[in-house]
């Protein structure tokens, strides 16, 4: 029988752990983010499963992105709809 290559998720805890020196060298601050970042990725191992002839790290990195530009859009929305709500106040000073 041949070879099977790791699951996604064995994959991504792999990668994970390589990454162990680097995390504790962050400050605990940095850790925290860092850990919400990887929890991020985590959610798209369905999605990194099809994309098995990019490096690992680098679509794991493309699903941290997509995550944080999903929030940006968000907060972008949110800060257009505050703007808009107090518009009519300034016009009546």
């Amino acid at each position: 029988m041949g070879r099977t290559n790791p699951s996604i998720t064995q994959t991504f805890l792999q990668e994970q752990g390589s990454l162990a020196r680097f995390r504790r060298a962050l400050r605990r601050s940095d850790q925290v983010v860092f850990d919400e970042l990887f929890a991020r990725a985590h959610q798209h191992l369905a999605a990194a499963a099809y994309a098995s002839h990019v490096l690992p790290l680098e679509v794991f990195l493309l699903a941290m992105l997509l995550e944080e530009h999903k929030e940006v859009r968000l907060l972008r929305q949110l800060l257009q709809s505050l703007q808009s709500q107090s518009a009519p106040l300034d016009e009546r000073d």
